[in-house]
């Protein structure tokens, strides 16, 4: 018999519904938001007076070995940090600007930084490695005007810091000057200015400047601080009542350049006491049997990942016991954040658990942004539905207001929202309504079992009929229907049919095709996979309207040098810099009800 394993696991949801006389709707949690720490600084302070030598973070050595560091010793280094960065004469003007990646390094800055109120703005490794032109670390620099910045290997990053025009100082684990190393910070005695600084800190205190994607333009800086990331784990730790007796184990590759790892995961690490083990790996082909090796050594009691991730994981898991069983054997939940989970995918996710385990493992998510630190919503119950977002947190209060079709624009407001833009008090002003309800531009809809997540406003279009495509619900469709598909483009606005570009899941491709289709040259010949794609569009069209039926499918097959730097924040493959690869392709033409077929020159 399986065993009720929510029972414990997640606080019941409990809502108050509230109608507007112009048919909006509020939503807000019965249960009031609990006291929450001043600072992010506490928790890491708190944890290494309760048990010094619980490990904190790890990461593989050069020789393949887990490094690891205590709560004991990450404190001695962040007063040891905070202490040199003072005497380098940063500030709360002054910020540590981070290029580099996860890494032990990195979180010793991070909060040697937070313990003397100097922001930290981690950006995305792509902007550094990846870029020609550096455009946008040339425009973050300018924004945040750092007082320096920290690089895991200043040779490594030298392009990238030669393009800073405020000439910060560059600090480094290796390849730079001495006396601005990592083991020279370290080494740093602290004084009396450490604990001044700390006391200083408030709930208003910034403590980090957090860069959305920037895929429209210039990254905009998001003012992320110390009440907004105490007040969302604080959330967390309400309907997530097991972590108040059990400490997390993460083995987590999510980029702390973005919210979901950078605030979610390693918050909810420090917070409650638990072990980070970064994941050198990705879900790319090149990267993603590092993530297996790391899951074969350490069994995570949560799971924290993105669709990209689950697509490659689950293969790799329903193909290799041993694995699954390493994977499961400690497994409170699994979640997906950053986009909707396709239901085939969340299927095979519980499946396997409870094949694995004999009980059932709640593959549960939550809705949020970069801009609310991040969780809003959470899934804290039992849901059918993939879609699902669960319900307001406590202390979060949830706008509804009527939009196209069933849906509604989602507004929110709490503790955990942020301010607004670092010194663009333009941005800030065009996403808060006149009650201060941020508004992120996503839709939902109310369900029996809290909100289903329908997709971002501005990505909908119409097709020439008249007809409203709901983006998100059509790439959701179709990447469940086709799990061979890793990930997906809506397209058709003003067009009389959708269409879609799509990238294969080498790991479905070879579980399902026996391998990855052969490109000849710029084409790939492949009746197996046109068929295959064929059944899969047939599916899907088949009860669908104009407006969910793909008739237009588009796929490139994943390059094999695939590395980190083209993987976004989200987990998405980077489409614009696949694209520059030439990556071999197969077109397919779907028109109801003439079969697909190959387009070839």
């Amino acid at each position: 018999m399986a065993v009720d394993t929510q029972v414990g696991l997640f606080a019941p949801p409990r809502t108050v519904r509230r109608e507007l006389a112009d048919g909006a709707v509020l939503l807000e949690s019965a249960v009031p938001l609990e006291s929450y720490p001043t600072s992010t600084v506490e928790w890491l302070r708190t944890w290494a007076d309760v048990d010094p030598d619980a490990v904190l973070v790890a990461e593989r050595g050069p020789d393949g070995a887990w490094r690891r560091r205590t709560y004991g010793e990450m404190l001695a280094a962040a007063n040891a940090i905070g202490q040199a960065l003072l005497d380098r004469g940063l500030s709360a003007e002054r910020p540590l600007l981070v290029l580099s990646g996860n890494s032990v390094g990195h979180l010793e800055m991070m909060l040697g930084a937070m313990t003397v109120g100097v922001p930290v703005a981690p950006v995305s490794v792509a902007y550094s490695l990846q870029s020609r032109d550096h455009a946008r670390i040339r425009a973050i620099d300018e924004l945040v005007a750092p007082g320096a910045v920290y690089v895991e290997d200043a040779e490594a990053f030298g392009a990238a810091t030669a393009a800073l025009t405020g000439t910060p100082l560059i600090l480094s684990s290796v390849g730079g000057p001495e006396e601005h190393s990592l083991a020279t910070l370290k080494a740093t005695e602290p004084g009396t200015a450490v604990d001044a600084a700390l006391a200083r800190i408030t709930g208003d205190t910034v403590a980090k400047i957090l860069f959305t994607s920037g895929s429209t333009g210039n990254p905009k800086g998001v003012v992320t601080t110390h009440r907004m990331l105490c007040a969302n784990q604080q959330m967390m730790r309400q309907v997530w009542p097991f972590l108040r007796e059990e400490r997390p184990v993460l083995v987590d590759w999510l980029p702390w350049s973005h919210t979901f790892g950078g605030n979610h995961n390693v918050n909810m690490v420090l917070a409650n006491g638990g072990t980070l083990y970064i994941d050198d790996g990705r879900p790319a082909p090149a990267l993603f049997g590092r993530s297996l090796a790391n899951y074969r050594d350490v069994s995570p009691t949560l799971s924290f990942n993105v669709p990209a991730g689950y697509a490659q994981l689950v293969p790799a898991l329903e193909q290799d016991r041993e694995l699954a069983e390493r994977f499961f054997a400690r497994m409170r939940l699994v979640f997906n954040a950053a986009a909707a989970l396709p239901p085939v995918l969340r299927s095979r996710l519980e499946v396997l658990g409870r094949a694995v385990t004999g009980r059932d493992v709640p593959v549960t998510g939550s809705w949020g942004t970069t801009e609310t630190a991040p969780a809003s919503t959470s899934a804290h119950f039992d849901f059918g539905d993939a879609r699902c977002i669960g319900v307001p947190l406590p202390g979060v209060t949830i706008k509804l207001v009527p939009a196209e079709d069933d849906t509604y624009e989602i507004r929110v407001r709490g503790p955990h929202v942020t301010p607004g833009y670092h010194h663009r008090p333009d941005l800030t002003e065009a996403v808060f309504d006149e009650e201060g309800f941020y508004r992120p531009g996503d839709a939902v809809s109310p369900a029996d079992t809290g909100l289903l997540f329908r997709g971002r406003i501005a990505e909908d279009f119409k097709l020439t009929t008249g007809t409203f495509v709901h983006v998100g619900a059509v790439r959701t469709a179709l990447l469940s229907t086709a799990p061979i598909l890793a990930d997906a483009v809506i397209a058709g606005e003003n067009r009389g049919y959708v269409s879609a570009l799509a990238w294969l899941n080498p790991a479905e491709a070879d579980r399902l095709l026996g391998g990855v289709p052969a490109a000849d040259g710029e084409l790939v010949h492949s009746a197996e996979l046109a068929e295959h794609l064929a059944q899969a569009l047939a599916t899907l069209g088949a009860e669908a309207g104009s407006a969910a039926r793909v008739q237009r499918l588009l796929i490139m097959s994943t390059p094999a040098n695939l590395d980190a730097g083209e993987i976004t924040d989200k987990g998405y493959v980077n489409q614009r810099r696949v694209l520059t690869q030439r990556a071999p392709l197969v077109e397919l033409l779907y028109t109801d009800p003439v079969p697909p077929q190959i387009i070839t020159p």
